[in-house]
């Protein structure tokens, strides 16, 4: 892959760069979480760069999906946030730029909320245009949007010189090396875990996965429409339409997939309440209102044993509903059994917002190769969708 990276740029002294980020925190209670600050330490190697080489800094960002401006969604605490980390004075441009155009002179600004006008969803070239007419080139560093047809992403490299930045290079280039025909003979096994809560977001994904690793696993509620296909059912467990019996029969004829052999169910409303069940064993001793929410003791051995065995680690998605101590334990202990594995004995790739969040919650991010930013692009890159912020400044 050829990525025009924003370090080839000669001269960027006193040139003003739009800078994508990806600053979209989680709320706790109405206020951000900055311990979940993965995304803004991502950008600061390309926000130094950049001072370095002695360029303005305009920084766009989202946070969450608003309807218009409704000021709960506002980007001020976080430039506040920035400045702490920077160590360095953020100005935050409060105006509409739709109806008037902020003066950009010397340092780091950034803009509020692109996610406050409609025309960004839209993806519309008369705002892109007005958006770039603040700098001289633009600059992606938000990969984990990049599969969005946005306007800071898409339509304004139309207007402007457009660039990859540091981070984003990185991890175009980790996860393309677990993309199809990257994968050596030496590198292999190559073990796939795939969770998380719908296996209809993910269907290219684990095709693509199928054709190129050697094992891929299947765990969390996505397993639901997997096992109700197979006559086994939970009516309180969750679901998701639109993946077609006909997909679902050549899913489970595929030698590669290994599923779950037990579960842990819970009920929805107690808290203490857990039990591990067999797969064999599930529709006769389960009741309404039971939830399958972890995978199981077996479960879990079977599927340390795929991932011991691998030379090249890929995960997306937990195990069930870590969130929970009581329902945590599957996507924990693989969580563990893949740092195990990294940086030196395999390569392990670990990405996706909620995964990001468990490897975290254990301190074991440091031991996997990388750690990707991206949720769903992530599967859109390894699924080989297309990636519409990334169409300016890569190529194959």
């Amino acid at each position: 892959m050829q990525i025009k990276s924003i370090k080839s740029v000669k001269n960027l002294k006193d040139k003003r760069v739009l800078l994508r980020v990806d600053y979209n925190l989680p709320f706790d209670g109405g206020d951000i979480n900055f311990k979940e600050n993965t995304r803004i330490k991502a950008s600061l190697e390309t926000i130094k760069f950049l001072l370095k080489e002695g360029a303005n800094i305009i920084l766009i960002s989202h946070l969450d999906r608003p309807d218009n401006w409704d000021m709960e969604y506002t980007l001020k605490p976080i430039a506040k946030y920035l400045e702490k980390l920077l160590k360095q004075k953020v100005v935050f441009l409060e105006n509409n730029i739709l109806k008037e155009i902020p003066k950009i002179n010397k340092g780091i600004y950034m803009l509020e909320n692109i996610r406050f006008y409609k025309e960004e969803y839209e993806n519309d070239k008369k705002f892109a245009k007005k958006l770039a007419s603040l700098g001289d080139l633009y600059v992606n560093d938000a990969f984990s949007v990049s599969h969005r047809s946005e306007s800071s992403m898409s339509a304004i490299t139309d207007f402007l010189p457009s660039y990859a930045g540091i981070f984003l290079e990185k991890e175009l280039n980790n996860l393309s090396s677990i993309c199809s025909g990257n994968i050596k003979k030496n590198n292999r096994p190559y073990v796939a875990i795939v969770g998380g809560a719908k296996i209809s977001t993910k269907i290219n994904l684990i095709d693509n996965l199928l054709k190129t690793a050697d094992k891929v696993l299947l765990g969390g509620a996505l397993i639901i429409e997997v096992l109700r296909h197979k006559g086994i059912n939970i009516d309180g467990s969750l679901t998701s339409s639109a993946v077609s019996k006909k997909y679902l029969d050549k899913l489970l004829k595929n030698k590669k997939l290994l599923l779950p052999v037990d579960v842990i169910v819970g009920c929805s409303n107690e808290d203490k309440y857990a039990k591990v069940v067999r797969l064999d064993k599930l529709k006769k001793v389960c009741q309404f209102g039971e939830y399958i929410l972890d995978i199981g003791p077996e479960t879990i051995r079977n599927f340390s044993a795929e991932i011991k065995k691998a030379q090249t680690i890929v995960w997306n998605g937990p195990m069930g509903y870590f969130e929970s101590p009581l329902f945590a334990y599957g996507t924990k202990s693989i969580a563990q059994v893949i740092a195990m594995r990294g940086k030196g004995k395999a390569y392990a790739v670990v990405g996706g917002g909620e995964t990001v969040t468990a490897l975290n919650q254990i301190k074991m991010a440091k031991y996997v190769d990388w750690v990707s930013t991206g949720g769903g692009a992530m599967l859109a890159f390894l699924g080989g969708e297309k990636m519409p912020g990334l169409k300016k400044i890569c190529s194959k």
